[in-house]
């Protein structure tokens, strides 16, 4: 196991100037906690994150196709795990969250098309934007490219870093460990 320069903030550590922020969102995941290391970026980042994953114009099940898609394709063993494990909880069959993985259907299937356009060419094209904002909405389009941007920020870091996936995690996956992988078959 390779030592990171940046792992995880523990609270015996944890800078005083963000300390609101720890019993708030940012103590609960190893993705903030290694993003403590920088406490202005992670104070400035709060308000953001609250919108972009919490009030979005997308709702909770599409923002998870999103983020589940992002991950993927970011190569984020940490957002694919963490995120499988919100989609379960939010009633996906497992079918669902393995069609992520390739093309499917419906509006699961715009969605994904523009997670890749965004990362493949770095914009949607006109007709895909009008296609997607005609099923989802406009102001929803916006917050998936916006989402797409900081889902991808925080695969950077999480792999710049070799984040560990949170301990309650690690263990749900025990349970369903090619679902959790990110490479299913593989021992990741």
């Amino acid at each position: 196991m390779t030592s990171s320069p940046c792992p995880p903030v523990s609270d015996a550590d944890w800078p005083e100037e963000i300390a609101p922020l720890r019993e708030d969102f940012a103590g609960a995941l190893n993705v903030y906690r290694t993003m403590a290391h920088h406490p202005a970026l992670l104070k400035a980042w709060a308000p953001l994150r609250q919108h972009v994953v919490k009030e979005n114009a997308l709702g909770p099940e599409l923002t998870e196709v999103v983020i589940l898609r992002a991950g993927l394709r970011m190569g984020s063993a940490y957002e694919w795990a963490h995120h499988v494990s919100r989609a379960l909880a939010l009633g996906f069959p497992e079918a669902r969250i393995n069609a992520i993985r390739g093309n499917p259907e419906g509006v699961d299937g715009l969605i994904v098309k523009a997670v890749d356009a965004l990362l493949d060419e770095r914009m949607l094209a006109k007709n895909q934007e009008a296609e997607l904002a005609e099923a989802i909405g406009r102001k929803a389009v916006i917050d998936l490219i916006a989402m797409v941007g900081f889902y991808s920020v925080l695969g950077y870091l999480l792999k710049t870093y070799d984040t560990p996936i949170d301990e309650n995690i690690q263990r749900e996956a025990q349970k369903m460990p090619a679902l959790f992988s990110i490479a299913p078959g593989s021992s990741s």
